[in-house]
């Protein structure tokens, strides 16, 4: 399928460890797509911000994660959204996180089973089914912080590299405006405004 990038991470040497974790979780991903903002702020500022953002906080992106998840309360952050069912948590470190998830994606019957630990992920092999692997962290800039959000999603076989590809092929022009959602408000959290 190739990948696909969304305002793609620039090319360095220096890869922070949330990235190169979440990159060992799913090193061969058909899509991948990258967000950040900055913010004049301290990074444990910026991460706490980023850890209180709520789903009723996000229109588009929290009505569509409650849509997709039938259940989850609006009032949720998204800090504990991928730290439960249907999600688990892979990694995570000061001021980082990577979450996971499996399932057929595309599929309007929500099909994510649950995963119990990061060693479920990494042994999920149903046919027709892909693995999604979510990574957030803040990076330290001269300025102040940076908050990056980033998803990989690897088909496990052809059929779910079919259905991933029309799924991507319909997401793919909202994707930049909807998954920067939570990112920008908590930019602007963290730097008082």
């Amino acid at each position: 399928m190739g990948r696909t990038f969304v305002d793609a991470a620039p090319d360095t040497d220096a890869v922070a460890p949330a990235a190169a974790a979440l990159r060992a979780w799913l090193p061969d991903a058909d899509v991948v797509t990258h967000h950040r903002r900055t913010a004049g702020a301290a990074p444990d500022a910026l991460w706490a911000a980023a850890r209180s953002v709520r789903l009723d906080e996000t229109r588009a992106l929290g009505r569509l994660v409650r849509w997709r998840i039938p259940g989850t309360p609006a009032a949720l952050p998204y800090a504990e959204l991928f730290a439960r069912p249907p999600f688990t948590v892979l990694d995570e470190g000061e001021r980082w996180s990577v979450s996971g998830l499996c399932g057929r994606i595309w599929t309007l019957t929500r099909d994510y089973p649950e995963l119990p630990d990061r060693d479920a992920f990494l042994g999920w092999s149903a046919a027709g089914t892909v693995r999604v692997a979510f990574g957030h962290w803040v990076e330290e800039t001269a300025g102040g912080a940076e908050l990056v959000s980033e998803a990989r999603v690897q088909a496990l076989d052809r059929w779910a590299a079919l259905r991933l590809r029309s799924l991507w092929l319909a997401v793919s022009p909202f994707e930049r405006l909807i998954a920067a959602e939570p990112l920008t408000l908590a930019a602007a959290r963290a730097a008082g405004q």
